[in-house]
Order: C-alpha cells, then structure tokens, then sequence
C-alpha cells in the first residue's frame, strides 16, 4: 500500500491537500434539489446546534428560500456525530456510505480514522455535512436554494436516525421577496 511508504510527514499535507480540493470543486457544492454552500459574506442568520446523544437542539428549522444560514455545530456528545442536510433519499443512500465506513474501520462510534478514509478514498467531505469527533466544533454554511420545501437534519452514524437523531428543514417563501 502507498500510504506505508511515505512518512507521515508528507502524507498529512498531502490528505489536507486532498481534502481542500474535493471541497473546492464546484460541482461538489451545488446538491440539485438541496441548495448549495453558502458564501460567508452574505450570512443570513446564524445558528449553534448542540448535537449530543441522539438528539440535535434545536432539531426544527424554518428558513426562506434563498436564505443563507451559518450553523455552527458543536459535539458535546460522548459519540462521533454528523450533521447532514439532505433529503429521504439522500439521508438514506449517506447512511449506507456510513455503514461501510463503520464496518471497514474507517470509524468507530467513538473515534474518527482519517488516515483510513484516506487510504480508502472514502473521505467525509461532503458539502452538506459535517462529520465530529467528541467536543470538537465545526462550522457548516448553507444556502437553502434547492426547490424542495422540506429537508431533513439527520446523523447517518449507524443506528442514530433511528434512535431519533434528526430534525426538520421548512422551507417558504422566497429570501427578500
């Protein structure tokens, strides 16, 4: 395997490097349907949720199309959680992603394995969610833009949905209409 060959040391710039390419890649944050990144000049409103076990707080929202959002996410959990915007299908065909990451080692409930995911070529970068480690903070920004009228918030860890970690998007009117 390549990853055995080269020294750390240049194997995590390279991963950073990676990273900051799929997230940059602009067919990688437009989701037809479900919006698109936000810019972080034109922030509509700003929202801290708390994600702990099983549960997000607040898990209803109510935005207006168009309308620009920064949720900064806080784990204050004893778990890996995720914060995910999507739709039915799109939560379920993330959560399969998830149960191979899981399965293959590439996390476990508790700890997040990057060099794994790496290897794999199964990194967590989409531009709808977040994935975080215990107590760590991440920032997710998002223009609610898609046509849908309802998104869901959900955590595809395995087994969290079910067990009620998930939310509501509502989305009206158009923003400065």
């Amino acid at each position: 395997m390549i990853t055995q060959s080269i020294p750390r040391v240049i194997l995590v710039p390279l991963m950073m490097l990676g990273t900051t390419a799929a997230m940059a890649d602009p067919d990688h944050d437009e989701l037809p349907g479900l919006g698109q990144v936000g810019d972080v000049s034109h922030i509509d409103q700003v929202i801290e949720v708390d994600m702990g076990e099983m549960y997000f707080c607040p898990d209803n929202f109510a935005f207006e199309r168009g309308e620009t959002v920064k949720f900064i996410l806080v784990n204050s959990g004893r778990m890996v959680h995720e914060f995910a915007i999507g739709t039915e299908e799109t939560q379920n065909v993330h959560e399969q992603e998830m149960n191979v990451m899981l399965r293959e080692g590439m996390m476990t409930t508790r700890i997040l394995r990057h060099d794994r995911m790496l290897a794999s070529g199964m990194m967590h970068v989409d531009a709808n969610a977040r994935l975080l480690a215990l107590d760590e903070t991440a920032e997710l920004i998002w223009t609610f833009s898609g046509e849908q009228d309802e998104l869901i918030i959900a955590c595809n860890v395995p087994g969290y949905r079910v067990a009620g970690m998930e939310g509501v998007v509502t989305i009206g009117a158009d923003h400065l209409s």
